[in-house]
């Protein structure tokens, strides 16, 4: 009797062991994996935009720097800010940022679904931008995954429903064009810093 509760509480010891282990080792692996799905996804993002400046712009060299959306999150930051940050708040902010560009994109692409109902028309545009959508979901569940490892009470709450701006509505054509172009220009300069946080995030855990 003696012998098997020593073997149990051996078994115990050594099964805490691991988990303490594997936890950091799953965490650093989920981080690389989420950097690689994020340069992937600006890679999606990229070729989304020159197909949307052909298409939409009339130009696929066009550019626009000037013009920005308030709906949209702030892509400035201060260095020194950033990298004190927790990891937690780090992983909650980027998703809801994933979530803002996700529900801007579908703001966008239901958009277009109307135009071409209306002039009979149809692109490769809807779904590329679907295929993007994508990403951004697959992002979303795993920075989600790594928030339930990192603090294993959190839940994730129910996604707000998209709502259209009615400022947006009274709009002229080629002013919801460059919304549409603002939206990828800066998703594309939003997966450039999303991807330095998975590799600090990565950097940080230690096996």
């Amino acid at each position: 009797m003696a012998s098997w509760s020593v073997s149990f509480l051996l078994c115990c010891v050594l099964s805490c062991a691991v988990s303490a282990h594997s936890s950091p080792f799953v965490l650093k692996n989920k981080y690389n994996n989420s950097f690689r799905l994020t340069r992937s996804t600006r890679n999606h993002v990229q070729r989304l935009m020159q197909e949307y400046k052909e298409q939409q712009m009339g130009n696929i060299h066009f550019e626009d720097r000037s013009h920005h959306l308030r709906d949209l999150p702030s892509l400035s930051t201060d260095f020194n800010d950033w990298l004190q940050l927790s990891d937690w708040d780090r992983l909650h902010g980027a998703l809801g940022d994933i979530q803002t560009y996700w529900s801007m994109l579908e703001w966008k692409r239901k958009q277009l679904e109307k135009e071409q109902k209306v002039l009979r028309t149809a692109t490769s545009l809807l779904q590329s931008i679907k295929h993007v959508q994508m990403d951004l979901r697959d992002l979303m569940s795993k920075v989600s995954s790594q928030m339930r490892i990192v603090r294993s009470s959190w839940v994730r709450p129910t996604p707000a429903t998209v709502r259209q701006n009615p400022q947006r509505s009274s709009r002229t054509v080629w002013q919801s064009r460059v919304e549409g172009y603002i939206i990828l220009r800066d998703l594309d300069l939003y997966l450039t810093k999303l991807a330095r946080d998975f590799l600090l995030l990565a950097s940080k855990t230690h096996l």
